[in-house]
Parts: C-alpha cells; sequence; structure tokens
C-alpha cells in the first residue's frame, strides 16, 4: 500500500532498508496521479519516454511540499527537510534508500540534472518555517526563486533546453504563477499556516494594514484599498506572463502546448480575481473543470494555426 509522506513517516520513519527499483517506480507514478493540481502533472502531448522523469521530478517536489506543510510543526518539518536535503546529498553520492530517490536516481543520472534546483526547493520550504510576512514585494519575488523557478528549470532540463536565455523566461513564468497562487490562495495560507504573502511595502503605499486585513478576513470582504492592492499585484503577476510567454515558441511544439496551458491557466486565474473586482478576502477564485476543458481545447487550437512558429527539438532528444 502507498503512502503519503506523513503517513509514510509513521510508518516507516527515516531509517529504512533501500526501496526496490521497480517498486521505486511504481511509487513516484502513484504520487504523482493522487495529488489535485490544475493540470495534469504529466500531459499526453509530452513525449511518452519522458513520463516518468516527469513523475519521478514531479514525486520529489510532492515531498519536499507536504514536508514543509503537512507535518504540524515547524519545527519537526524544519528537521524532516533536512534529513530530505542529506537524502538529496546522498542520493548525489550514489546511495539511495527512500523510493522517491531511488526512482529520480536513474532520471538525474540519465539527463545530467543539476543538484542545485533540487536543494532550492528545500530551501523553499525552509523559509516557509522562519518566515511568514514579507517586507518588499523583492522579498516574494526572491522567495519565487526559491520555491517556483526550479521546477521550470528542471522541466527544461530534462526537455533537453540547458540554456540561460530560455531559463530566464521560465523564471518568469514560474514566478507569476507562483504569485496567482499566492493571491488565489490568500484566505487558505492565513487561516491554516498563518502566511501573508502580500509585500508590506506595497501594503503601505495603498494605506493597508495587517490590522485591517485581520478584519477584513474576519468579516469575508476587502475594503476599496485591499483590492487597489491585489489589482496592482495581479497587473505585475500578468506582465510577468507576458514576459515569459515568448518560452513558447522557443521549445518543441509538444512542450509548448503544456508551457502554454501552465502560463494560460494562470492567466485564468488573474482573470477570476478581476471579476471578483479584486477580492481575494471574501471568496476563493476557482477555475471550473469546464473552463480547464475550454482552456485546453482553445490552445490544441491555436498549436494547430498554419505559420505558428515551433522551435525544433534539442539535439540530445532527437538522437534519443
Amino acid at each position: 500500500m502507498h503512502l503519503f509522506p506523513k503517513e509514510f513517516l509513521e510508518r516507516y520513519g527515516t531509517d529504512f532498508a533501500p526501496w526496490r527499483l521497480e517498486d521505486s517506480l511504481a511509487y513516484t507514478r502513484w504520487i504523482s496521479g493522487a495529488h489535485y493540481e490544475n493540470f495534469h502533472v504529466v500531459s499526453f502531448l509530452l513525449p511518452k519516454r519522458l513520463h516518468q522523469d516527469f513523475f519521478n521530478i514531479y514525486a520529489y517536489c510532492r515531498w519536499a511540499d507536504d514536508l514543509g506543510d503537512e507535518l504540524g510543526s515547524p519545527e519537526y518539518a524544519l528537521e524532516m527537510l533536512a534529513w530530505w536535503r542529506a537524502e538529496l546529498d546522498r542520493m548525489y553520492a550514489g546511495e539511495t534508500r527512500h523510493p522517491v530517490f531511488v526512482a529520480l536516481r536513474g532520471t538525474v543520472e540519465k539527463h545530467g540534472m543539476p543538484r542545485e534546483p533540487f536543494e532550492h526547493l528545500v530551501r523553499a520550504f525552509e523559509l516557509d518555517q522562519r518566515k511568514t510576512r514579507y517586507a518588499t514585494y523583492d522579498e516574494v519575488l526572491e522567495y519565487c526563486v526559491w520555491s517556483a523557478n526550479p521546477v521550470g528549470r528542471l522541466v527544461l532540463h530534462l526537455c533537453g533546453y540547458t540554456d540561460e536565455p530560455r531559463r530566464r523566461l521560465s523564471d518568469a513564468t514560474c514566478t507569476a504563477l507562483q504569485l496567482a497562487n499566492h493571491w488565489q490562495d490568500l484566505r487558505r495560507d492565513y487561516f491554516d499556516r498563518d502566511r501573508i504573502y502580500l509585500p508590506e511595502d506595497r501594503m503601505h503605499v495603498h494605506g493597508y494594514t495587517y490590522d485591517d486585513l485581520a478584519q477584513d478576513l474576519r468579516k469575508g470582504e476587502a475594503r476599496p484599498v485591499a483590492r487597489a492592492l491585489v489589482r496592482e499585484l495581479i497587473d505585475r503577476a500578468e506582465g510577468l506572463f507576458a514576459q515569459g510567454m515568448p518560452l513558447i515558441e522557443q521549445v518543441d511544439r509538444r512542450l509548448a502546448i503544456d508551457l502554454e496551458l501552465f502560463s494560460r491557466g494562470g492567466m485564468l486565474v488573474l482573470n477570476k480575481i478581476r471579476a471578483q473586482e479584486y477580492d481575494v478576502i471574501g471568496r476563493r477564485p476557482k477555475v471550473g473543470k469546464l473552463e480547464r476543458i475550454g482552456l485546453l481545447l482553445r490552445v490544441l487550437a491555436g498549436s494547430l494555426v498554419p505559420g505558428r512558429r515551433a522551435a525544433p527539438q534539442p539535439a540530445q532528444e532527437r538522437s534519443r
């Protein structure tokens, strides 16, 4: 029986016999399919030969995320995140026992995956345990450098794109997605985890305080200055989405469709917030199933437009 991270730790602890490769691959496939996401973790449009590698990377990210958010106390989370980093180091030293790392080791070795993005994700979740308020917008962006951008860089690397210009475009998209998620989940982050990602410097510009936010959350409605603040933050996120969109025409068609789905999905969340007159305090904006299907169909149709440029696959991908 497969277990989520918290239950896994309760049953096995942190010291156990190494898992078999076959069982480990099955585990990462399971955990990738067991979590709800805005869109499928592995699109049917991506090369089938990369699906298991995507499962392995996703399982690593999912575990790190759950260690940061689902264990109940910051102290225990920090302890387990330190253990997760140590397991990462063991994998790069050639030793694995945890199913995620047993599976991930093959992906890392086959594709020459760098350690840094994996470590940056751990750093982000450690930061969540130590920091729950952000003084400036730049601090929020720095958090995105650790929490979101590594995922995009890992996906690009897996697909054979390792140049810095594409990485920067990916960073813009991933940061925009993280910001959209922050503003969408403002209520949940506050009530469930006492985290506020609204930057204090921008709050100050709009004459809005933490006490005002607490009052609005209790009342269930955003006051006008809060809406003005969120409008500014939505505009900034939209600018980052626009900055990253050229990446879609710089990767092969299958990856481009996935990238466009994620980008336009994030922009759809921002449009939902606009439709609520920027009140993310009263209710969480949601994208429905029919809207997701419609988005998929529109992106697929757009990809078939004659003359739309698609970048060739990297040489290392074509040779596989």
